[in-house]
């Protein structure tokens, strides 16, 4: 299945929100649903860079979940679902040889923290970006996550609420992408 992200007008937008843009897929059966996202702060772009804050274009498998077990249960999903722990991290140093890949903490190269404080990685799809292999300096650690209580844009991850994370992961088989068409700049 893809899954497409795409405009909405009718969500509300200001500049670096991220806000304005929904996902849309059909399940098994052919039923259409559809939930209101959060993209990354410079918008959506086609030359992906690290640190740019960019959703990157492109067609992204869903590799696998991860969640926090001490805060959820595990998600309903075809997909492979594994549980976070708190020494775990993920590279996003372009010099260091485990760029765009998972570490454990602590770590001494520069590196996101995937056990946070707030809420956004109690579910975290990995995506297929940059990751087979990696490049070093074209992106690292762009997820599917939940949004934060502001609905703020991300730094160039696709953000949904847990509810319709939960949703959308339940029709999700393994070979499943996310798709993220060149639209130009944010509204």
């Amino acid at each position: 299945m893809d899954i497409h992200l795409i405009p909405d007008a009718t969500l509300p937008a200001t500049p670096g929100s991220g806000a304005g843009y929904r996902l849309r897929w059909q399940d098994g059966q052919g039923r259409a649903h559809e939930a209101a996202c959060i993209i990354g702060r410079g918008g959506i772009i086609a030359d992906k860079r690290e640190g740019d804050g960019g959703t990157p274009v492109g067609r992204f498998p869903l590799r696998r979940v991860l969640y926090r077990p001490d805060r959820l249960p595990a998600p309903e999903t075809a997909l492979p679902v594994a549980a976070l722990a708190p020494d775990e991290g993920w590279c996003d140093d372009p010099t260091h040889p485990d760029y765009n890949r998972p570490v454990t903490l602590p770590f001494p190269a520069s590196h996101e923290v995937m056990w946070r404080e707030d809420h956004v990685y109690d579910i975290v799809v990995v995506l297929g970006h940059n990751d087979d292999p990696p490049v070093p300096g074209l992106g690292s650690a762009i997820f599917m996550h939940l949004t934060r209580p502001d609905r703020t844009a991300t730094a160039g991850c696709t953000a949904l609420d847990l509810d319709d994370l939960r949703r959308l992961l339940s029709h999700c088989q393994p070979g499943d992408r996310l798709c993220v068409p060149d639209q130009g700049p944010m509204p």
